[in-house]
């Protein structure tokens, strides 16, 4: 789950990191009361989506007064906001972020997040901040700070010491950063974050460590013990497919490609989507229904595939283990029949009552076409799409 940069910020507050003061507005009108009460000089006002790169699209934007505060809001309030993360279709802006403005010596780019290649927590920090990451990664990597976190010791003060050092800071500005660095990986812990990330990081003339901007991602399976995080979730910013999938218990994200993937199993799903590229076709969509699906879910699955209207033909791949194929066949039946399915079809079952549910199929009545093996069934539906086209 995703979280707004104001809300990011409201939770690193009160675990003691440093950011300017702020408050979301949602109109014009309180934008400029929220001005009255930051006072200025400068205020910065902003676009919340959940996208980065919202400077480049015309999200954020400094103003002067508090005439001006006013002003931008009404610019950016209502707008489609396009940016390399949104894709050509953009996000429509439905409120703001207006906070004081700050003086600044230097920007850093600082992020908390797990590595699954070592299984530990690991800082990342750059002196080159408020770019591109990924650009510097790749451009110049000997500026990418890394200090990894053991679980069992935790965060430590010379943790704190080694990225501030990387950083170039002096003096009291690296107890500033250890303090900053402390309170990112406390918040980081207490509330089964998957990534914090402050792009840009600044050291402003007072010799303070503010965080600028700020991005949090949290641990879906972890949220049940953190019921007021769910609270922050903002629907209209996901994607109705996956947020409609999510309630029904089922894993999918949304793709670029025409063929839709139903199968049991993260790694089963992923080495159907490669199969189907292998064979020249691409994927619509990642849809893992879990080892223990009903058949109500199956057919919901199947419907949530459809719902995509660029999806051309749908390959089903189930390997029967705890999931009975002939389960899968009923819930695929029943929801071919509800929709009336006008697109290719192609399924592997294999497995637990594989051939009971190829029966199913076969006396369904369906244009369904039953395969057993998976290069068979994926160059099936890849040639299927292809001759629809």
């Amino acid at each position: 789950m995703n979280i707004h940069e104001y809300q990011a910020k409201a939770l690193l507050r009160s675990h003691g990191v440093h950011v300017p003061q702020g408050e979301v507005a949602f109109t014009p009108q309180e934008a400029f009361k929220i001005a009255q009460v930051l006072k200025g000089p400068l205020w910065v006002v902003k676009a919340q989506i959940h996208a980065g790169g919202r400077g480049k699209g015309g999200g954020v934007k400094l103003a002067k007064s508090e005439e001006e505060v006013k002003s931008l809001a009404e610019q950016i309030l209502g707008m489609t906001l396009v940016t390399p993360q949104t894709g050509p279709q953009g996000r429509l802006v439905k409120k703001v972020y207006v906070e004081t403005g700050c003086s600044i010596v230097h920007e850093f780019y600082f992020s908390l997040l797990l590595d699954r290649t070592i299984s530990r927590l690991i800082f990342l920090a750059s002196t080159e901040g408020g770019v591109d990451i990924e650009e510097i990664a790749k451009a110049q990597p000997e500026k990418i700070i890394k200090v990894t976190i053991d679980p069992v010791s935790g965060f430590q003060p010379f943790h704190g010491r080694k990225l501030a050092y990387g950083l170039g800071l002096k003096g009291d500005q690296i107890k500033e950063l250890m303090a900053f660095a402390k309170g990112i990986y406390d918040t980081f812990m207490s509330l089964d974050t998957s990534l914090i990330e402050i792009n840009p990081l600044v050291l402003t003339h007072e010799g303070k460590i503010l965080a600028l901007d700020a991005k949090m991602s949290f641990d879906d399976n972890a949220l049940y013990r953190h019921p007021a995080l769910e609270d922050l979730r903002d629907v209209d910013e996901e994607d109705p497919m996956e947020r409609d999938a999510a309630l029904n218990e089922l894993s999918y994200i949304k793709l670029d490609g025409n063929i839709g993937c139903m199968v049991n199993g993260a790694g089963l799903a992923m080495a159907t989507m490669d199969i189907i590229k292998l064979y020249g076709g691409d994927p619509a969509n990642f849809l893992d229904v879990g080892g223990g699906a009903t058949r109500e879910r199956v057919t919901k699955a199947f419907k949530i595939i459809l719902s995509d209207p660029h999806v051309k033909g749908i390959l089903v791949n189930i390997f029967g283990g705890i999931m009975r194929c002939d389960i899968i066949a009923e819930g695929i039946v029943a929801a071919v029949k509800d929709i009336q399915l006008t697109i290719p079809l192609a399924v592997r079952l294999e497995g637990t009552n594989a051939d009971l549910g190829k029966e199913i199929f076969a006396h369904s009545g369906l244009p369904i076409q039953s395969l057993d093996d998976l290069s068979a069934a994926a160059k099936c539906i890849v040639e299927a799409v292809k001759e629809v086209a």
